[in-house]
């Protein structure tokens, strides 16, 4: 979804769109595979939350706020995020408001298709049109293809095939007991973890003779551990694919 976000905005003329990720399950986990793929050449412009703490991480005021150019999100949420903008103002039966649902976008696609809804009322489709000008316009074909060889170029095939939560697993897993150490006073905390992931990745510390303990900050998911292990507690849980390489200690 990001990309075709990112190709859309290019062929409406935005030469380096700003991205940003809707905090949703997953989030910190696309980040990571995103981040992997700006690494591997294919450049990616994260935008900035417009929060005191900033990140690519957007929360709900970002989406209102026009933080970025391109927001990703899960499908679904996306689509749910459309139709109410569109027609908040209505009650909900007729969409007043925005240019449809975009274009379709994949690897190959030849033809510019938008979609509308049933409910999407005159002005939405007249803006659709617009849209659908602009991107034609724009030669949102030719970007299609140039963007999907630069992002395979990057390694895109064996990032998303990464994306399976097996894939996500340790070794941790697959042992029966993992003793705790013993307990520490623990003010370092480290956030950019999934809350799916939170537990595993204190187990994970765990195995190697860190104690931690997972919360909740005002960021979302944190692992604390001690300030003295702070360091090596997030070179450990990069090193498992827990959080993005630069680390996120806070």
């Amino acid at each position: 979804n990001a990309i075709y976000g990112i190709i859309t905005a290019k062929a409406m003329g935005i030469k380096k769109p700003s991205v940003g990720i809707l905090n949703v399950d997953g989030a910190r986990q696309v980040e990571r595979a995103l981040k992997q793929l700006n690494e591997n050449g294919y450049e990616i412009n994260f935008g900035e939350s417009t929060r005191s703490d900033g990140g690519c991480i957007m929360r709900g005021n970002d989406l209102l706020k026009g933080a970025v150019d391109v927001m990703v999100t899960d499908t679904l949420t996306g689509n749910i995020m459309m139709k109410i903008f569109s027609s908040y103002t209505t009650g909900g039966s007729y969409e007043a408001l925005g240019y449809g649902y975009g274009p379709g976008i994949g690897e190959g696609y030849d033809r510019t298709i938008l979609i509308l809804s049933r409910a999407s009322g005159a002005p939405v489709v007249a803006n659709a049109l617009k849209y659908a000008a602009r991107l034609a316009e724009g030669n949102l074909k030719e970007i299609i293809k140039e963007e999907y060889e630069k992002a395979k170029k990057a390694k895109l095939d064996e990032i998303l095939s990464g994306l399976t939560k097996e894939s996500k697993k340790t070794a941790v897993e697959e042992e029966k007991e993992i003793k705790q150490p013993p307990k520490e006073v623990v003010t370092g905390s480290i956030s950019g973890i999934d809350i799916m992931d939170l537990e595993e990745a204190v187990k994970v510390l765990w195995k190697e003779g860190i104690y931690a303990e997972s919360g909740m900050g005002c960021t979302g998911p944190i692992v604390l551990v001690n300030e003295e292990k702070l360091d090596r507690a997030v070179s450990v849980l990069a090193k498992e694919g827990f959080i993005a390489k630069e680390g996120n200690a806070c």
